[in-house]
């Protein structure tokens, strides 16, 4: 399939191929969450892409992290395939999800002392970060689906539990994995990191883009 220029009629995030019977084939690229994080890091990469945040309650099925977040991206994804009644040949649906790993998963805190207890397991001690990503794109009018997971190291120094209290009283930490951002208010407790930094931020931004160049698909041409 060879690339051909952009027109100038079409919106920059739609590229234009010709495939083999030479008909037009746009790919539109969506990112399946509302997570400002991770638009800020796909839009820091140059991607150009959407935002469709997917709906509805998350059931996961799995107590192993790394299948979980797999489980949870893929489950985005769908859902909002599921709302596009008429997508092109090329379109291109990116699913993620985080959780925080200490023993047992650590998703977003149901309430303040949710969050407080959870920074109390934390702190002083190493946990893993997972991130799940789903890749879905739409060749020849049938989607495919590309699923990983990344895993990061993070060690938190001693925190006490009035530094801890005083974080979760800022709001911070209530939709974020694990209760605490750390990129945010919390990443001052943060002794060091074994792997990737944005994983651990909300999507491992050079894992996806290898994923992708080696299933033959650049996310910025």
């Amino acid at each position: 399939m060879e690339r051909v220029n952009e027109s100038s009629c079409i919106p920059k995030r739609y590229k234009v191929y010709y495939d083999k019977k030479e008909e037009v084939i746009m790919r539109k690229i969506i990112l399946a969450s509302a997570s400002p994080r991770r638009k800020e890091l796909l839009e820091r990469a140059g991607v150009d892409f959407e935002v469709l945040p997917a709906s509805g309650d998350e059931n996961r099925i799995s107590d192993n992290p790394g299948e979980a977040v797999k489980q949870l991206a893929s489950d985005k994804a769908a859902s909002v395939i599921r709302t596009m009644k008429d997508s092109a040949d090329g379109t291109i649906v990116i699913g993620s999800d985080t959780v925080v790993f200490e023993n047992v998963i650590l998703g977003k805190p149901h309430d303040t002392e949710d969050a407080v207890n959870t920074l109390k397991k934390l702190q002083a001690n190493t946990h893993q970060v997972y991130t799940g990503v789903s890749v879905w794109e739409k060749k020849e009018k049938v989607w495919t689906e590309h699923t990983f997971y990344e895993s990061t190291d993070v060690t938190f120094y001693p925190v006490s539990d009035e530094e801890i209290r005083e974080y979760v009283a800022t709001g911070e930490p209530m939709d974020k994995a694990g209760s605490y951002g750390i990129q945010g208010l919390f990443g001052i407790y943060v002794k060091g990191i074994n792997g990737d930094y944005n994983n651990v931020v909300g999507l491992p931004v050079a894992r996806l883009f290898y994923e992708m160049k080696k299933s033959g698909i650049n996310l910025r041409g």
